[in-house]
């Protein structure tokens, strides 16, 4: 084996070859292979990256799976208080794998300046809200503090902020209609303490986080009724399996959904993207391929006497395939080496930077985002080394074909 791979190595390595025909087919592959998997790379990255970020956002906001009363209400509004007194809350015991628990209230409402007015939906949030997915998206102030007495802070969406032509310090009227008709609304006089940007419009246009107490109020419940329950996950993929057990585990009266039922459009949107990036891989290891079986074919032709002398001097026929197969991998473990630097270095280029810029209204981020998984390097480059070749076996079975008597020659 050892003598094998020498000669490989001597193939294309040796200096008295540096001039021969294969030299610029050997080059062309080899950038194939390293065009393709810094292609592969940046797929993988960024598609899983934006399904990652578009997830965060949505959890964020919706929590992983929401627990509230069983109705017809398929509004974002809280019509129908649920006692806080569950089995599951504030911890979820008959459940494993979930990391929190937290009650949740909406009411919608209509912020009003001196110059113009924007609708919004009041989410109430209280001491047991978890902030931690929630305080990257913080581009000003604070997040407020719910934990003591009640107050009039409120944490609202850089979009809303502009277009009221408010600032971080500024307060501001509310009105909330009651559910009463023919009753004047209910208002609050709340004051930014803290301005968000997640890149969502669907949710920054809409969402202001407010005391759930205030929401308790002005719909007349009581300190222990709220509007439901957001669930988060420890591992999402798990999402649809911790669904199911807890839609089983919660009383009859109450309704369990998971953000993937309740925003089916857009998850059935991501979840496209993993076949966009098989298209690619797929496309870039058949392109890779065909240039190394070009590469190899080109260098079995050129060495068309030296295989004969091998014949002659008793090598079998695997042995001297060994010996191309060993200058393939070779050749392939050059591009991918090549591919994994350059793919890295534009994918923490953007990771760092964010010089490629996306329509927030599209794509629900500001830039593309990048997920760097050691673990798809990896099976990247082992996939990738393991199919070229096996699409290098067929060609390499020309070697059997060379007669040794047709092609030594003496000078």
């Amino acid at each position: 084996m050892n003598l094998e791979y020498f000669i490989a190595k001597r193939i294309i390595a040796g200096k008295e070859h540096k001039s021969s025909i294969s030299a610029p087919i050997i080059k062309i592959a080899i950038a194939a292979i390293t065009i393709g998997v810094v292609m592969m790379m940046i797929a993988i990255a960024t598609g899983t990256g934006l399904q990652q970020k578009i997830r965060e956002k949505i959890s964020a906001f919706n929590g992983d799976i929401q627990i509230t009363n069983f109705d017809n209400n398929n509004s974002e509004v809280s019509l129908n208080p649920v006692s806080i007194h569950q089995d599951f809350y504030p911890e979820f015991k008959n459940v494993s794998g979930i990391k929190h628990v937290q009650a949740v209230a909406t009411k919608a409402g209509i912020i009003r300046t001196k110059k113009t007015f924007e609708g919004v939906i009041a989410k109430g949030v209280g001491k047991d809200y978890d902030w931690a997915q929630f305080k990257q998206y913080l581009v000003a102030g604070r997040i407020p503090d719910f934990n003591k007495e009640l107050n009039n802070e409120v944490l609202i969406s850089q979009y809303l902020a502009n277009r009221l032509e408010l600032k971080l310090g500024d307060s501001f009227w509310s009105f909330f209609l009651k559910d009463d008709q023919g009753q004047m609304p209910n208002q609050r006089k709340f004051k930014i303490v803290g301005i968000y940007n997640s890149g969502f419009q669907e949710f920054d246009a809409n969402y202001m986080f407010v005391d759930i107490r205030h929401i308790q109020r002005m719909n007349k419940w009581t300190a222990d009724q709220v509007g439901g329950f957001e669930v988060l996950l420890d591992d999402f993929n798990q999402l649809e399996q911790k669904g199911n057990e807890i839609y089983g585990k919660t009383y009859s009266t109450l309704n369990s959904v998971t953000i993937a039922e309740k925003y089916r459009t857009i998850f059935e949107w991501i979840s496209l993207f993993d076949f966009n990036i098989a298209l690619i891989i797929g496309i870039m290891i058949v392109v890779g391929g065909i240039n190394m079986i070009t590469a190899l074919l080109v260098l079995i032709l050129e060495r068309t006497q030296m295989i004969g002398i091998l014949k002659g001097l008793g090598a079998n026929n695997v042995t001297i395939r060994k010996v191309f197969l060993y200058n393939a991998a070779y050749l392939i473990t050059i591009g991918l080496v090549l591919g994994d630097v350059i793919g890295l270095g534009v994918l923490l280029l953007q990771k760092y930077t964010g010089f490629i810029k996306l329509d927030p209204v599209t794509y629900y981020v500001t830039q593309a985002p990048v997920n760097i998984n050691p673990v798809h390097i990896i099976l990247l480059n082992v996939g990738t080394l393991v199919l070229c070749m096996l699409m290098l076996l067929i060609p390499s079975y020309i070697i059997t074909k060379i007669s040794p008597a047709k092609t030594i020659k003496f000078e």
